[in-house]
């Protein structure tokens, strides 16, 4: 059996618990261009799986269809055991699927409450949004993730990269979704900064989450994930513990 078309390996503490995650021969072409072919991916609760390789692997490719931005060729994708039956970022979020992309998509000049909620305000009566209900319910999940932030009502521009890249995964499981999908947290991330990433990405694991996390930082990844999977030019070439 081919690297690729084998089985995700299953941690050894998992014993029968199912994986959160899924993704069961994918293919993905883009024209001519084949991005990904035959890949599998499964990341089970309380645990960081990490997505490595060069520049044209295939790994944003991967993540963007497990969130539904773009639509499989062909493969099965389930999530928590149910099958993801169309490309939709809203029903996969739905689902239990949260995703941080590279660019983290912030507003600068709104606080840190405003972007957490941004595109999904709190309400009250219908037609108001609930200013302080949103306030209290960020400052909650920013504490969750022991992201150290002056304040929620502090503009996004007025942070350092490591405090934005914070508020990106704080917005990402506001609804407290079960998997979380990085693509490069830490790109352009100094050292003090990538320790605090790393420190987010850890709390997420303790609160059990499934974490799948695509990035080209080899040492952050042996520092916060529990196994590896390799890419290559759209291929699995491999998946291995990194406590072995």
């Amino acid at each position: 059996m081919s690297a690729q078309t084998q089985p995700a390996a299953k941690p050894a503490d998992t014993q029968d618990t199912p994986p959160a995650l899924e993704l069961a021969g994918a293919w993905k072409s883009f024209g001519h261009v084949v991005a990904l072919r035959d890949v599998s991916l499964s990341a089970w609760p309380g645990e960081v799986l990490a997505v490595v390789g060069d520049n044209g692997a295939g790994k944003s490719t991967m993540v963007k269809s497990i969130s539904g931005v773009y639509a499989l060729d062909a493969g099965e994708l389930r999530i928590r055991g149910e099958a993801l039956k169309r490309s939709d970022p809203h029903l996969a979020r739905r689902m239990g699927v949260s995703t941080v992309f590279q660019d983290l998509a912030l507003i600068e000049t709104l606080d840190v409450a405003a972007n957490i909620f941004l595109g999904a305000p709190r309400s009250k009566w219908r037609f108001f949004a609930d200013r302080q209900r949103m306030i209290d319910e960020s400052a909650r999940t920013v504490q969750s993730l022991k992201v150290r932030l002056p304040s929620v009502r502090v503009p996004v521009g007025e942070l350092s990269g490591g405090q934005r890249q914070g508020v990106a995964i704080a917005r990402a499981i506001r609804d407290d979704n079960p998997i979380v999908l990085m693509d490069e947290p830490t790109a352009a991330l100094g050292v003090r900064e990538t320790g605090q990433v790393a420190e987010i990405v850890s709390e997420l694991r303790n609160q059990g989450k499934a974490v799948v996390l695509i990035s080209h930082d080899v040492s952050f990844v042996f520092d916060v994930a529990d196994r590896v999977q390799v890419m290559r030019l759209g291929r699995v070439q491999g998946i291995r513990d990194v406590a072995k």
